[in-house]
C-alpha cells in the first residue's frame, strides 16, 4: 500500500521547474509505493504520466525509485497523491496504465474534491464499467459514466459531442457485452456513407470492400473489443452485420445491438427510417458530432432534429460531451476548445 507524508518544508529542487509554481504556502508530499515494478509503471516511459500530472495540477513531481515526490500547492500536492495512489492501485493488479487512464484520474479526483476521505482501493467504484471477456472497459470522465449508466437502463440511447470522447468506441462496447452475454443474437453497425453520396458503385471490389473504408473506425473498435476470432466468425455468420445506412431501409432489427455512428450526416428522412428499426428486445445506440456535419450546404441534420424531437421521451437517453471530456490526447481537446472558440462568435452574427 502506498504511504504518504504531507506538509512537510519545501525541498530545493532537484531540476528547475517547467513553470514557476511557488508561492508561500508551497508543500511537498513523498508517495512510497510497496511495488517498484507497479510504480515503474504508474511513471510511464521517460516519465510521461507523471509530466502529465504535472501539467494538469500544476505540481513538481520527481520520480526515485519507488519514492515520488511532489512540490507544489497544498491542494495540488493532495490532488496527485490521490492520482498516483489510484494508478498504482491499478498497477499493482497487473493493468496498463494509459496516458488516458492518467487523465481519467485526474478529473476523477478533481470532480471529487477533497470533502471526503480518499481510498483509492474504491475510487475505482465510482465510474461505471463495461466487463468483457478479453478487457473491462471503465469510464474515464463524468459524461463517460453517465452514458454508460444510460446504456445499461435505456433501449435508445443519443451520444452527441465532439471526437475523441469515447461516444463510439463504449457504444461498440456495450453492443459486445450484450452479445457476449447472450441478450442479444446480433450486433448491427452502420454508418453513413455520405462520402459518396451513398452511391459506391464507381468503387472497386464487391459491397464489402466498397464500404470498408467508411467503416473502418466501427471494425477498429471491434477488433479492439473482442477476440479477433469471434469477430471474423460473427462478419461471416452474420451475427456481427456492418452496412452502410441505406442498407436499413425496409428491415425490422429484432434482438439486436443497434448502432448508428456519425448520425449527424443523416437527413431528417434518413433518421426516421433508421429509429422505426428498432424492433423487439433491440437496444439502439445513436452517435455524431454535430460541429462535423458533412451534408450539403442547406441540408438539416438528421440528429440535431430528432435529439430535439425526442428529448425527455420515455425510454429515451441523450448524453452531451464537451471538449473537456476528450480522452484521445490531451491536445484534441484544446483543439476542440479553440474550434468552438471560433465558431460560436461566427454563430451570432447577423
Amino acid at each position: 500500500m502506498p504511504k504518504s507524508a504531507s506538509d512537510q518544508p519545501t525541498l530545493a529542487p532537484q531540476r528547475k521547474p517547467d513553470r514557476d509554481v511557488s508561492t508561500p504556502h508551497d508543500t511537498q508530499t513523498v508517495v512510497a509505493f510497496d511495488d517498484n515494478r507497479a510504480a515503474s509503471t504508474l511513471v510511464g516511459p521517460y516519465g510521461q504520466h507523471l509530466a502529465l500530472i504535472e501539467r494538469r495540477l500544476n505540481v513538481r513531481a520527481d520520480s526515485r525509485g519507488n519514492h515520488i515526490t511532489v512540490a507544489g500547492s497544498r491542494d495540488g500536492c493532495d490532488a496527485a497523491r490521490r492520482v498516483l495512489e489510484t494508478l498504482y492501485e491499478q498497477a499493482a493488479r497487473g493493468r496498463d496504465v494509459t496516458q488516458g487512464d492518467v487523465e481519467g484520474a485526474i478529473r476523477a479526483v478533481l470532480a471529487q474534491g477533497s470533502l471526503f476521505e480518499f481510498d483509492a482501493k474504491t475510487a475505482k467504484s465510482q465510474f461505471e464499467e463495461i466487463n468483457l471477456r478479453k478487457r473491462p472497459v471503465r469510464a474515464r470522465t463524468a459524461a463517460q459514466d453517465s452514458y454508460i449508466r444510460a446504456l445499461k437502463r435505456h433501449e435508445l440511447v443519443f451520444g452527441i459531442g465532439p471526437a475523441g470522447t469515447g461516444k463510439t468506441w463504449l457504444a461498440v462496447a456495450r453492443a459486445c457485452q450484450l452479445f457476449e452475454r447472450k441478450e442479444v443474437d446480433r450486433i448491427i453497425l452502420s454508418r453513413p456513407a455520405v462520402e459518396a453520396g451513398e452511391r459506391l458503385g464507381f468503387l472497386p471490389g464487391d459491397m464489402r470492400e466498397k464500404v470498408d473504408p467508411y467503416l473502418r473506425p466501427i471494425y477498429d473498435a471491434l477488433y479492439d473489443l473482442m477476440d479477433a476470432r469471434i469477430v471474423e466468425r460473427g462478419l461471416q455468420s452474420g451475427e456481427i452485420e456492418i452496412a452502410p445506412l441505406a442498407f436499413m431501409r425496409g428491415r425490422t432489427l429484432t434482438n439486436a445491438a443497434i448502432i448508428l455512428d456519425e448520425a449527424q450526416n443523416t437527413t431528417s428522412m434518413q433518421m426516421k427510417m433508421f429509429l422505426t428499426r428498432l424492433g423487439e428486445n433491440s437496444r439502439m445506440i445513436i452517435t455524431g458530432d454535430p460541429s462535423q456535419v458533412d451534408l450539403p450546404n442547406g441540408q438539416p441534420s438528421g440528429l440535431a432534429e430528432a435529439a430535439k424531437l425526442l428529448d425527455g421521451v420515455e425510454g429515451i437517453a441523450q448524453v452531451t460531451f464537451a471538449a473537456q471530456d476528450v480522452i484521445r490526447h490531451e491536445l484534441v481537446a484544446r483543439i476542440v476548445a479553440a474550434y468552438d472558440g471560433v465558431a460560436k462568435p461566427a454563430a451570432a452574427r447577423p
